[in-house]
């Protein structure tokens, strides 16, 4: 809705999607480039301050980004989120250091409830909050709220990314090793340990400065390539989704407002979060991470073929409202079981460390590699679909045929992974 208003198309309904996909791309592209030397250097001076300059990074971004006016605005702002937010990668190396082979599935089923939170809470906020001064003309009828339609949400995250940094600062503990037991010592008196702390920092410091190559075994290459494959589909289905939502019904879409979008899009994130929080860690202690896994990318293929049914139904009905409904609760289900997929996907990166020592640089690396995915992702699923309807490609629908088949590409990744994961209980 923001590249249409800005008139970066010229008016051209068809192009909105190239434009999303590189806009949603940069963001990657900059974080590829980067969260390696994030996690890296999180393993050196602790995991703390490299989520401090994320959260930082991120927030000075939003407040760019609701104040742009023109194309190349909105693409600096996104490379400058990119490049200063680390924090994905150094998260789950903080999740793999607090848990163990007995709370892993627990550990890891926090972060994609997390992701659900925010897939709930951000659209239904910037569906609503956006256009203030078309909903609440009496609060919002200074000029610069017609002059910045969509800096309002913007503003909110901002605020709330601000709240995030404090509470950080001030409440979460250090989980680095070296760093942690650095403020014991300075807070006991009394007991000399600081030959223990010699010898771990050195070792942290050889592991924090090994050579990559020596981390490309199998063992380890294997769940991260799953990750990439992962992370690069279900990046296209996010950029799909409200693209699929706002696209004219006279192109094969189902012309929902950006307020009933955002709604859509919560429920998603509110009914995905729910499930994943009481039921994930009992699913994968009952069926098994390489079962659910593999399970979880299979339902890929039925949410791709749900888009161009809900096509059919607009065009053979002109409405088809109870039709659609169903077709999106549908798709919602699917959608559900197949994030269980991340969770799982954790747990084994994780778990094919050889030590906590070298977590950072293993997520980071896995990190690297999914960001590049997500960077081709967006721009590449949306393209697909412009042209797709553009030149009327399979009726629109070859974007969803090449999908599937990646998705079948990555169930086939998927059975390589090993049968159980590893104990790494020390």
């Amino acid at each position: 809705q923001l590249i249409r208003e800005l008139g970066i198309t010229g008016g051209d309904d068809a192009a909105v999607g190239y434009y999303a996909g590189i806009i949603e791309s940069l963001f990657f592209v900059a974080q590829a480039l980067t969260v390696l030397r994030w996690s890296r250097l999180s393993d050196r001076i602790g995991r703390k301050p490299v989520l401090l300059v994320g959260l930082s990074g991120t927030c000075i971004s939003m407040l760019c980004f609701g104040l742009s006016t023109n194309f190349w605005s909105l693409v600096v702002s996104r490379i400058v989120c990119g490049v200063l937010n680390g924090n994905i990668g150094v998260m789950k190396t903080m999740v793999g250091e607090l848990t163990d082979s007995t709370n892993m599935a627990q550990g890891f089923a926090l972060i994609p409830i997390i992701w659900c939170i925010g897939a709930f809470i951000g659209p239904l906020m910037g569906g609503t909050l956006a256009r203030p001064q078309d909903h609440w003309p009496t609060l919002f009828g200074h000029s610069f709220w017609g002059r910045y339609p969509y800096f309002l949400p913007c503003a909110v995250s901002a605020c709330l990314l601000f709240l995030a940094f404090f509470v950080l600062l001030f409440f979460l503990e250090e989980t680095l090793s070296t760093k942690r037991r650095s403020k014991l010592k300075s807070t006991t008196s009394g007991i000399s340990i600081d030959a223990d702390i010699d010898r771990e920092a050195l070792t942290r410091k050889s592991m924090a400065d090994m050579p990559l190559q020596s981390l490309l075994t199998p063992t380890i290459v294997i769940p991260i390539a799953n990750y990439a494959m992962l992370a690069f589909l279900d990046i296209a289905l996010l950029a799909l989704l409200p693209l699929f939502f706002s696209t004219p019904t006279y192109l094969g879409g189902l012309g929902f407002s950006p307020s009933s979008i955002g709604s859509w899009l919560a429920l998603f994130g509110v009914v995905d979060g729910l499930i994943q929080a009481l039921f994930l860690a009992r699913i994968v202690d009952w069926i098994g991470p390489k079962r659910l896994f593999c399970f979880s990318v299979s339902c890929f293929a039925p949410i791709m073929a749900i888009f161009p049914i809900m096509s059919w139904i607009v065009h053979a009905s002109g409405a088809g409202d109870h039709a659609i409904t169903f077709a999106l609760l549908a798709q919602l289900v699917l959608i559900v079981v197949w994030d269980m997929a991340f969770a799982t996907i954790f747990m084994f990166i994780t778990a094919s460390a050889p030590a906590k020592n070298v977590l950072g640089a293993i997520n980071g690396l896995g990190q690297t590699t999914a960001s590049v995915a997500r960077a081709i992702g967006p721009a590449l699923a949306t393209s697909l679909f412009a042209f797709s309807k553009e030149h009327n490609l399979l009726y629109g629908n070859a974007v969803f045929l090449i999908l599937v088949i990646l998705g079948g590409l990555l169930r086939w990744l998927g059975s390589h992974l090993p049968d159980e994961i590893q104990n790494r209980d020390e």
